[in-house]
């Protein structure tokens, strides 16, 4: 008897929703795989039994075949934990002040555009703006099947090298900005959080959002005391779903502590020197002295630089997914 059938499954509502959440993705990646086979089998018999010029006929169906696999080959890919799930992510400046707070604007201008062109639901949970320019942190809500599975492959630091604009000689400035991607989790997720560890402030949020979101202390800033996390949202407009989007960001944020100092004890029983880091450099921007974006894991490059900072990084993607399931 599968779990779905069971009689007691609606008596815990939150997980029984989950699981047939889980489910529907499931019979959604599942479904194009099953009719890619069944149409590559019925199309491979035609070959067979066909002469050498109906075969040629056939081609054309052959190479859309081919075509079809590969953007059915790179979703397979996507079966993580919680790959299905939405996601949140965090764009901050490094050091550099308004150059990198600079760059880092450019970074979450890129990603909004990502997100709309897959057509997933975008909003800024909390951001932080320069003084002169750019943004210094922010993080976005992103809501759509398989965000996080494809947005995990940005992780890491982004090294932007161009002539700057805030330099009276146009100097050649070289800046960094970190991303890190939480996954959304499911309401059935166990993280234990302890309400005496945590410290909830409240404050008025910054920046346009009219004249209750500047004058009611509704913006909310929770912290974890034994571990030092830190998170804020300050988009909605009641204290109550500010908080609730807080410690939905909270929670990931100790899973993947956890997650991530359970790799690390692994790596260090079998001997390995050094451990995945959210501040390893993973791609590059080369404005000037010529046009070039390479990602550092795949080697996987171009020269369409405005493309890239326009949204079109999914080949990045799709490569850095196929070269994590290889390893």
């Amino acid at each position: 008897m599968t779990l779905t059938s069971g009689q007691d499954i609606w008596n815990d509502q939150k997980r029984a929703q989950a699981m047939f959440a889980e489910l529907k993705v499931l019979k959604k990646q599942w479904e194009p795989v099953k009719n890619f086979a069944e149409e590559a089998t019925a199309l491979l018999e035609m070959v067979e039994a066909a002469s050498e010029e109906e075969q040629g006929a056939l081609a054309p169906d052959v190479d859309r075949l081919e075509k079809e696999w590969i953007t059915i080959e790179t979703q397979l890919y996507l079966s993580g934990e919680f790959d299905a799930q939405s996601c949140y992510l965090t764009v901050s400046g490094g050091a550099g002040g308004t150059e990198a707070q600079d760059w880092a604007a450019m970074l979450m201008r890129m990603y909004l555009r990502y997100c709309e062109r897959q057509k997933w639901k975008t909003s800024i949970v909390e951001k932080t703006d320069g003084q002169e320019a750019g943004i210094k942190t922010a993080t976005i809500h992103v809501e759509g099947e398989f965000a996080y599975g494809n947005l995990k492959c940005e992780k890491g630091t982004h090294r932007l090298v161009r002539l700057s604009p805030f330099n009276a000689k146009n100097l050649r400035q070289t800046s960094f900005a970190l991303v890190e991607v939480l996954p959304e989790l499911p309401e059935s997720t166990e993280v234990d959080i302890n309400p005496g560890d945590l410290r909830i402030d409240t404050y008025r949020s910054g920046g346009a959002g009219g004249q209750n979101v500047n004058k009611v202390e509704s913006a909310i800033r929770i912290t974890h005391i034994p571990s030092g996390i830190v998170v804020a949202c300050q988009t909605e407009r009641s204290q109550l779903q500010n908080r609730a989007q807080a410690m939905s960001i909270l929670r990931a944020k100790l899973l993947e502590k956890e997650r991530k100092e359970q790799a690390e004890a692994k790596s260090e029983l079998k001997g390995a020197r050094q451990s995945a880091d959210f501040g390893q450099q993973i791609r590059s921007y080369v404005l000037h002295p010529y046009q070039m974006v390479k990602d550092l894991r795949t080697d996987v490059e171009t020269s369409n630089t405005t493309g890239v900072l326009d949204g079109d990084i999914q080949p990045f993607i799709d490569a850095e997914l196929k070269r994590e399931t290889k390893k």
